[in-house]
């Protein structure tokens, strides 16, 4: 809700407004009484420009009161009407429309389907499609699938990878609220095809080894927003995440909403309920199972205040969380505080604030940033006490944005990719195919981070437009040696361009040195070492041409600048790859 903000004359400056209308109603009468003006004018100074907002037109709870340090007697005043009788010979003739003439309208489909192929038998397939009465309901469904037979130089494993989705929904509008029902499933999959070129392997090690892993994903959820009332809505989802090692994890999580105003101001809070159970077959070095289950129950009012230049968000995030296999239960509170001051409209603006949240951490979150994890994970949550932000973001010209920012954190429990002990020598064939130093598993570490942010928008005309961004982190760890497999840097410079049926995109990504640890066979954990992965260029490009406001024709280039870098230790990425399709749109 918006305050009222309604500018405020001075009193002599109110006084000097009052005069000056009574000044002019008095001249205007005295016209018609060829009576003479015997008041001067007056000059009127606004102290400050009144910048109305909408808020003005209906906020307004007082009228102002005027004080006049003079009082004017009233003079009767007399009218009349002079009269003369004009003959017209004006007849009007019927108005006739005027044609305009106007650009056509670009035609917005609906529906899409988007068919392709690339380098490495590399396919893809999209589309959604959805229909329904715009009024009352809306249902439809979406397809991805993509996939590549691999490529990956000198890796004696499979290294293709297929990654298939399909999503179903249907919504329904009503007058008080709407809400939203989806469901779906995924199946990723992966190759733990990254050996240690270190050792040397057997022919009959690599033929008896399956490296295959898939991720399947099973979900349902939905949503409900409502218009009038304190409860806003609230959405709801449970996912069941699984793998080809009879792994398991169900998640429920649940996000109601409720809103009631204070005074002129809305207080606004999320409750949550989050339930996670998961199991795996066996540990890395032993066959016993390993389960983690945790039930997180959360509430985060916040209170948002708005004036002319400010924005304030007052807030806090409350948690319990119960550890049920640890049997450990415990309360979290955390801030979460912003501000935001115009200095120069939306030219520059400053912004700070501090915030804390508790991170369930989870094997599905773990698998989607790194699928080459194995099996065998110890599950804690992360516990981030705060994070203090300033920064400034506005535009350095019409046309050219700027947001830089520096923060610093503190988190307990912030998880790190590690690379396994390798149980072989390249003979001793290993119980599962993720234990030849192929895979990765978690450990957790006390971190600060020291953060700067940077990013830089143009807009150099219609058809172009550039932006950049840097990030650059500095860790400071507890126990371990290094932040591993974290990049202290990371930056991306991106242009698109679009002139009339033609259009092209262009990324330059950059990823700073990353440090992994790594345990030669039965070797103790002491006698590691400290391995780099190198830093690295990966250029994407972009084009296409549409040939109707249906049919466009595309092309892509990914790493084209073809560096073999490694994402993880021993996972070299393809090389250059290019693919081209189409995509076709429709409405039903």
């Amino acid at each position: 809700m918006y305050k009222n903000s309604i500018p405020t004359l001075k009193k002599h400056t109110m006084q000097k407004l009052f005069i000056t209308f009574i000044s002019i109603l008095i001249t205007g009468f005295s016209f018609a009484q060829v009576k003479k003006d015997t008041l001067k004018t007056e000059e009127i100074v606004v102290e400050k420009p009144y910048t109305p907002t909408i808020s003005d037109a209906f906020k307004i709870k007082i009228n102002p009161s005027l004080e006049s340090v003079t009082n004017f007697s009233k003079e009767k005043v007399n009218y009349s009407i002079f009269s003369i009788p004009v003959a017209s010979t004006f007849t009007p003739t019927k108005g006739k429309a005027q044609n305009i003439a106007r650009a056509p309208k670009e035609q917005i489909y609906q529906n899409y389907i988007t068919a392709g192929f690339g380098t490495f038998k590399s396919p893809l397939l999209e589309a959604f499609i959805h229909t329904g009465d715009t009024r009352y309901n809306d249902y439809g469904f979406f397809v991805k699938h993509e996939s590549s037979e691999g490529g990956v130089e000198d890796s004696p494993l499979n290294d293709n990878f297929a990654n298939t989705r399909v999503d179903l929904f249907y919504k329904q509008f009503d007058r008080e609220f709407n809400w939203q029902v989806n469901a779906g499933v995924q199946r990723k999959l992966y190759n733990y095809y990254g050996l240690p070129e270190s050792t040397v392997f057997d022919t009959s090690f690599i033929d008896n080894l399956d490296e295959k892993q898939v991720y399947k994903t099973i979900y349902a959820g939905g949503k409900v927003d409502v218009e009038d009332g304190i409860f806003k809505g609230a959405t709801a989802e449970v996912i069941n995440f699984s793998d080809n090692y009879d792994s398991n994890e169900i998640r429920l999580l649940a996000k109601p909403t409720i809103e009631f105003p204070i005074s002129s101001e809305i207080i606004t809070s999320e409750f949550m309920v989050d339930i996670v159970t998961g199991k795996f077959q066996q540990e890395y070095n032993s066959i016993s199972n390993l389960k983690h289950s945790f039930v997180n129950l959360g509430a985060s009012p916040n209170f948002e205040v708005l004036r002319e230049n400010l924005t304030i968000n007052l807030g806090a995030k409350i948690y319990y969380s119960n550890d049920l296999e640890r049997k450990i239960n415990k309360f979290f509170a955390y801030p979460n505080v912003s501000a935001s001051f115009k200095i120069v409209d939306d030219i520059f603006i400053l912004l700070a604030g501090v915030n804390g949240d508790l991170i369930q951490n989870t094997y599905n979150s773990f698998a989607n940033e790194n699928p080459y994890i194995s099996p065998t994970l110890n599950i804690l949550q992360t516990d981030k006490q705060y994070n203090a932000f300033v920064g400034a973001k506005g535009k350095l010209a019409s046309n050219i944005g700027f947001n830089f920012n520096v923060s610093h954190s503190n988190e307990k429990n912030k998880p790190l990719f590690i690379q396994n002990q390798t149980k072989t020598d390249g003979t001793i064939t290993t119980t599962e195919s993720y234990q030849a130093g192929n895979s990765f598993h978690v450990i957790y570490d006390a971190i600060k981070t020291l953060n700067f942010f940077g990013e830089i928008t143009i807009e150099a005309s219609k058809e172009f437009n550039f932006s950049t961004t840097v990030n650059y982190a500095n860790y400071t760890t507890t126990n371990e040696l290094e932040a591993w497999n974290l990049s202290p840097i990371t930056a991306t410079i991106s242009g698109d361009f679009q002139k009339n049926k033609w259009f092209a995109g262009a990324k330059l990504f950059y990823r700073g040195e990353t440090k992994d640890y790594v345990i030669p066979y039965t070797m103790p954990f002491e006698n590691g070492s400290i391995v780099k992965n190198d830093s690295y260029l990966d250029l994407n490009l972009s084009g296409g041409y549409n040939f109707t406001d249906r049919l466009t024709a595309f092309a892509k280039i990914n790493n084209a600048l073809g560096k073999k870098y490694y994402q993880f230790n021993n996972y070299q990425v393809q090389s250059l790859q290019a693919l081209a399709g189409i995509t076709y749109k429709f409405d039903l």
